[in-house]
């Protein structure tokens, strides 16, 4: 069977009177892409922040490779962040670093888990020729196109060797195609390196192409949860909205 990797029970979350999570629970299995999708405003984001404690959350638990991250301490959220990759919505470069630079970054950082490192080219070149783009050490983020910072984001990511990713709607503002060459990167990764995955998005395109389950956001709850193909095919109007072309 598998093992669940995250485990989410109850989660309830609001700003002030604007309730945005309730009762929301789910898991993510070993090796799989979850997809969560909802309308704007529906609490996606607020979750995903929730899971890597951006942001705090009112009620219910939250574990992460069996850890509750309510009893965790800095130093061993900064131990379970290493194992948990965030792809920021806006990729969220530094603009005054080179990509080098960028992806040192991370390294330098999380000394603990790899120790002080004299020569970070294997690490850089390795993570880079994963997205593809092992030619752009040197450039700086303005001299990268929207889908350049988006790969370039995922292998500062990758530089760390994540077990789990959080992809926060990794296809937006992009074209169709770079949107495509994304999820085709994006599987590629889970197969090479058997991560697993939460994907939160609002194109169903993107869903089908990625997910192995899809879970549905509504009114903060987990509304339904299933395969693609057993999600698209319910008679249920709300269900049904998401898969309207």
């Amino acid at each position: 069977m598998p093992n669940s990797i995250i485990s989410i029970k109850n989660l309830y979350k609001s700003f002030g009177s604007h309730h945005v999570l309730r009762d929301f629970s789910m898991n993510l299995e070993e090796g799989e892409n979850v997809v969560i999708m909802g309308k704007s405003g529906s609490g996606k984001s607020v979750m995903i922040k929730c899971l890597v404690g951006l942001e705090s959350y009112d009620a219910g638990t939250i574990d992460i490779m069996g850890k509750n991250i309510n009893n965790l301490s800095e130093d061993e959220w900064d131990d379970l962040r290493t194992e948990v990759g965030f792809l920021f919505q806006g990729s969220a470069l530094y603009d005054s670093m080179t990509v080098r630079e960028n992806l040192e970054f991370p390294l330098r950082r999380h000394t603990k888990k790899f120790g002080e490192i004299e020569d970070t080219t294997p690490y850089v070149m390795e993570a880079l020729e994963n997205v593809g783009l092992g030619h752009t050490t040197e450039l700086m983020p303005n001299e990268l196109s929207g889908g350049m910072k988006r790969r370039i984001a995922l292998a500062r990511t990758l530089i760390l060797k994540p077990r789990i990713i959080l992809y926060d709607e990794p296809t937006t503002g992009l074209d169709p195609i770079t949107s495509k060459e994304i999820l085709i990167l994006i599987k590629s990764i889970q197969s090479k390196y058997k991560t697993s995955s939460i994907i939160i998005t609002h194109d169903v395109d993107c869903a089908r192409f990625i997910s192995n389950r899809m879970i549905l956001l509504i009114d903060g709850k987990n509304y339904a949860e299933g395969t693609y193909e057993e999600l698209s095919q319910q008679k249920d109007p709300n269900i049904k909205a998401f898969f309207k072309m």
